[in-house]
């Protein structure tokens, strides 16, 4: 069904795009460096997770009603966005409850790995990029071109779980050495927490590209 060169190209390819700073990477480093590497690769399995509904939407042909309706891409668009700005929020709170409390309850590996699917779900780019992207690598000659679509989608999510775990556990290994000081673990809470404001303003303002 699969050639052995599609899947050696689309692989190469994904990584160089997995690896490109986008929200969800950036939501696993600041996890990592925040909370530590069990919070991190709860965040990779998340929006790794995620991309299996995206895989489905495109197979489904979702995604090309998305890409076609503006108000369909805007709404999707601006629920991610809100979404982000108020996982920050919460960071920032968290944060500053440690200076208050003395120490506050981490967020749970559960509530992360949540949180990550949903961010990964209500991110339209992300199911534009699937359909803009995967069928660069669909031989429709060789048949079954949704069958085709759904293998390089498990594909894509097993090398964003092995690139983003790597990433968590190198931020959560740095993040765990920086907190050590308490004043350090509740800057870094909060310029995390502001780091997600700003990708969901960015989300609200960027143009249907």
């Amino acid at each position: 069904m699969l050639s052995f060169s599609q899947i050696g190209l689309f692989t190469i390819a994904s990584i160089a795009l997995i690896f490109t700073p986008g929200p969800d990477i950036i939501y696993v480093m600041t996890r990592g460096m925040a909370q530590g590497r069990k919070a991190a690769l709860a965040a990779a399995a998340g929006f790794s997770l995620g991309n299996f509904v995206h895989t489905l939407f495109a197979v489904l042909g979702l995604s090309a009603l998305l890409m076609a309706s503006a108000t369909a891409f805007r709404m999707v668009k601006w629920a991610g966005a809100l979404y982000l700005i108020y996982l920050g929020v919460q960071m920032i709170r968290h944060a500053s409850a440690t200076v208050t409390a003395g120490e506050a309850v981490p967020l749970s590996g559960w509530a992360v790995f949540r949180q990550s699917i949903l961010a990964n779900i209500l991110n339209p780019k992300v199911a534009i990029f699937f359909l803009a992207f995967f069928p660069q690598f669909i031989h429709p000659a060789q048949g079954h071109p949704q069958l085709q679509m759904a293998l390089l989608g498990t594909l894509f999510v097993g090398l964003v779980l092995i690139c983003f775990a790597t990433v968590g556990l190198c931020s959560g290994w740095i993040g765990g050495w920086l907190r050590r000081s308490a004043r350090a673990e509740v800057r870094m809470g909060r310029i995390a927490g502001g780091v997600l404001i700003l990708l969901g303003l960015s989300l609200a303002w960027s143009g249907k590209n």
